[in-house]
C-alpha cells in the first residue's frame, strides 16, 4: 500500500467508527445475505461478534502505516477463523461485504480513490492470512 492509500482508509475509517454499531450490523446482514450458509458460524447473538469486528478493524486500520506491527495479530486471527469453520475461498465474499458496507456507511465520501485504497488494504491482509491459515492454497 501507498502512504496515500493507509491515509485514505485511516481517514474514511475515522468517518465510519462514530455509527460502528451501525455498520457491524449492516455487514454482518450483507454478509449473511450474500453468503447465508457461514451464518452457521456464527452465534446466534451477534452483539459481540459486532463488537469484535469493528475493534479488529480499528486496530488493523491503525496499523497499516507499520503493517509488520499488526501481521503476527492477523496470521493468529486467521489460524483461529479454521478451527471456526472458515474456508479461503469466504475470504473474497467477506471482502466484498465490508466493501458494500463501507460504501453504505461512507456514502459520498467513497471515492473510487478510497475504494481503490479499501480494497488494495483488504486484498493486501487477506493474501497474508489466506497464506498463513491455508499455505497449501496460496502456493
Amino acid at each position: 500500500m501507498t502512504p496515500d492509500q493507509v491515509t485514505l482508509v485511516q481517514h474514511s475509517f475515522a468517518k465510519v467508527a462514530p455509527i460502528s454499531e451501525t455498520a457491524a450490523v449492516l455487514f454482518y446482514d450483507r454478509l449473511f445475505e450474500v453468503a447465508p450458509a457461514v451464518k452457521s458460524m456464527f452465534p446466534a447473538d451477534m452483539t459481540e461478534q459486532r463488537r469484535k469486528l469493528m475493534a479488529m478493524l480499528a486496530t488493523v486500520v491503525g496499523g497499516l502505516g507499520n503493517l509488520s506491527s499488526i501481521l503476527p495479530a492477523a496470521s493468529a486471527l486467521a489460524k483461529r477463523h479454521v478451527g471456526y469453520g472458515a474456508k479461503a475461498e469466504h475470504y473474497p465474499v467477506v471482502g466484498a461485504a465490508l466493501l458494500w458496507t463501507l460504501e453504505k456507511g461512507l456514502g459520498e465520501a467513497w471515492t473510487p480513490e478510497v475504494a481503490d485504497a479499501w480494497t488494495t488494504a483488504y486484498g493486501t491482509l487477506s493474501g497474508f492470512m489466506i497464506s498463513e491459515a491455508y499455505p497449501r492454497a496460496a502456493e
